[in-house]
């Protein structure tokens, strides 16, 4: 498991949960790990590792007397770094993109 003070620039499984977070509102805890391909354990470490810095906000609600729920909610910080972190991503992927398409052209 990576480093918990890593930033998410630094750990990539920070930033798979920000975006599905973003992608799915109202997401359990449990789909959100089948989704990521995550053990629960997994999860919970990363969402409170988010929390922890301020990218992830945390409320509960009950569905019914018997169960209490989770919703997650990204912070302003945590919208703003995962739109620097998804633009960064498709920067590097344009950047393979071109590199390979120059290599099969020099062929």
């Amino acid at each position: 498991m990576k480093n918990k003070h890593q930033s998410p620039e630094e750990n990539p499984d920070h930033f798979d949960v920000m975006r599905k977070i973003n992608n799915m509102p109202g997401v359990s805890q449990r789909k959100l790990a089948t989704e990521l391909g995550f053990s629960l354990g997994k999860l919970n470490y990363c969402v409170k590792s988010l929390k922890d810095k301020g990218l992830l906000k945390i409320s509960n609600f009950k569905k019914n007397k018997n169960k209490i729920n989770y919703i997650y909610i990204l912070t302003p910080q945590g919208l703003a770094l995962k739109t620097k972190l998804t633009i960064n991503f498709m920067k590097r992927k344009m950047h393979e993109y071109d590199e390979l398409k120059n290599e099969l052209e020099n062929k």
